[in-house]
């Protein structure tokens, strides 16, 4: 009985022992992820204002857009010192798998170089620039902070989830966005606390500092149609196919661009060719980001090729070597083909494009749980049954494309088989 008694003390004991590491753990990622959250909320407040600045002094002066093969020459200087040029988001997440380093000198060159992209007319996001600017300036506190490898690379993530969450105000979607973007399949949940604190922290920081979160509001269908599930199951699967469109698009752009090895006369010509399509065209609609086209899509309104001009502009700026980001080009492009080809379907435009937004953000990130509650962030949860739908689709028939080349799909998204491979 003694023996019984002593042996069940012990086990406590060790329990106690390992219960109080475990919440030491909690309250070391606690207290460093709150407060990376907050500087970087702090930085992505700046980030944002400073990108809204200048998008509306391009619309107070479209003759801005002439400058821009003009400054994309400033663009290529920035960067003339980096061999990471190419590399962006892909070297972000290269760098969680150990596969390279982030030098803090990329968040400078990619907050200057997205914004000059964005004031002078060329197309592009901002949130792809997120993750990058979070994840460079938070790999940088974990070498200041003698990290230890793991614990940096937990850290890069705490970062491009505050970024993200700072710009859009959808913590919830960053947070999980940044564990299952690196490896499809196989998700990073030690880092889905400290990336839940610092994604809130950050939010907070920035709505403090004036920053408001996204969100529209689109129809909500009630209960679950038939007619509608079909509907929105053939809407995803055309979504699945514009993802693919988009990635071979941009990543066909980007191999075009590295046909001309001169930097500096590649950058140019891209501009050249911006500036020329968007006089052609008569309208500055495809600069910048485009959320007012993103608003006034999913507020039911949307030209039938807006999604495939944007593709086209947004390959050139990109592959051509100005910098920003293809998450908010993914949300413009699913948007407006969402409202066009869900009117067609017999579904309310903006509903249509709610469920273009969501899918094919999905089907060019893999990235299918973020998708979705990316969907309930922005749009509510009244329809998430249907999102759920085209979401699902979008993942599976998208096949293994994906905007990020160092992006590893560790399970087939067609039978229970590891495969490990990158995205094509």
């Amino acid at each position: 009985m003694k023996q019984c008694v002593m042996q069940f003390l012990k086990v406590q004991e060790q329990t106690i022992k390992t219960g109080g590491k475990i919440f030491l753990r909690f309250l070391y990622w606690a207290v460093i992820s709150c407060v990376t959250g907050a500087l970087i909320g702090v930085v992505g407040a700046g980030f944002s204002y400073a990108m809204s600045y200048t998008t509306g002094l391009r619309e107070q002066h479209p003759w801005m857009i002439w400058f821009l093969p003009a400054i994309g020459l400033v663009i290529a200087f920035l960067y003339h010192f980096h061999a990471e040029d190419r590399q962006g988001t892909n070297l972000v997440l290269a760098s969680i798998r150990k596969e390279a380093e982030i030098p803090v000198s990329m968040a400078i060159s990619i907050f200057f170089s997205t914004v000059l992209t964005h004031m002078f007319g060329g197309s592009a996001g901002r949130e792809g620039a997120a993750l990058q600017l979070g994840g460079s300036l938070s790999a940088q506190f974990g070498r200041w902070m003698r990290m230890n490898e793991d614990d940096r690379h937990i850290l890069t993530m705490c970062g491009m989830s505050a970024c993200f969450a700072a710009l859009f105000g959808t913590p919830v979607a960053a947070a999980v966005f940044c564990i299952e973007v690196i490896s499809v399949g196989v998700m990073y949940y030690a880092a889905l606390v400290p990336c839940m604190i610092a994604s809130v922290s950050a939010a907070v920081t920035a709505s403090l500092l004036g920053i408001h979160a996204e969100s529209f509001t689109i129809p909500v269908i009630s209960g679950i149609d038939i007619v509608t599930v079909l509907r929105v199951l053939v809407l995803g699967i055309l979504c699945a196919l514009v993802s693919i469109l988009f990635c071979r698009t941009m990543h066909f752009a980007g191999f075009l661009g590295q046909k001309i090895k001169n930097r500096y006369l590649r950058i140019a010509i891209g501009g050249v060719i911006v500036v020329a399509v968007t006089t052609l065209l008569g309208t500055q609609m495809y600069s910048g980001a485009g959320m007012d086209v993103v608003a006034e899509a999913l507020s039911g309104t949307a030209r039938p090729e807006s999604f495939l001009l944007k593709l086209l502009l947004t390959a050139v700026t990109l592959g051509f070597g100005y910098k920003g980001g293809e998450i908010v080009p993914s949300f413009f492009v699913g948007a407006t083909f969402g409202c066009v080809a869900g009117g067609l379907l017999g579904l309310d435009p903006g509903f249509g494009a709610a469920i273009g937004l969501a899918a094919v953000f999905c089907g060019v990130t893999n990235c299918p749980l973020s998708a979705l509650l990316m969907a309930a962030e922005l749009f509510g949860v009244g329809n998430l049954c249907y999102f759920f739908i085209a979401i699902a689709v979008s993942y599976q028939l998208s096949g293994y494309y994906g905007l990020y080349s160092k992006q590893k799909i560790m399970y087939s998204k067609y039978k229970p088989e590891f495969i490990n491979i990158h995205a094509k």
